[in-house]
């Protein structure tokens, strides 16, 4: 009697592993596109930055990255004194020139 209410519990065959490659190939696919998106261009942002800050020289005009326009007076290893108005210099970090300003573009600002 107790045997129609119950049915008999078969074995059912063991579920197979998933492929190691397949669960980590969203995480590996992430990993490429962060590369792409993020890193590289960053990369190549900061080396271009190096660069300019290398090719610096007196008499350059620049803004830096608070927006103080000014000119190149005297270049150290790692400060600048920049003329903001005749006679006035600041001293300011080399890393925070922002770019480079085509000549006599100061005259017509």
């Amino acid at each position: 009697m107790l045997d129609l209410f119950i049915s008999p519990a078969y074995a059912q065959a063991a579920a197979q592993q998933p492929n190691a490659l397949m669960q980590f190939l969203p995480l590996i696919l992430l990993v490429v596109l962060f590369y792409f998106m993020l890193i590289r261009p960053q990369m190549k942002r900061n080396r271009e930055h190096r660069d300019m800050l290398g090719k610096l020289v007196k008499g350059d005009e620049i803004v830096t990255s608070g927006g103080i326009a000014g000119k190149i007076a005297d270049i150290g290893e790692a400060y600048l004194s920049v003329e903001v108005a005749d006679n006035v210099l600041i001293k300011i970090q080399k890393a925070s020139v922002a770019s480079v300003l085509p000549k006599g573009t100061l005259k017509t600002l």
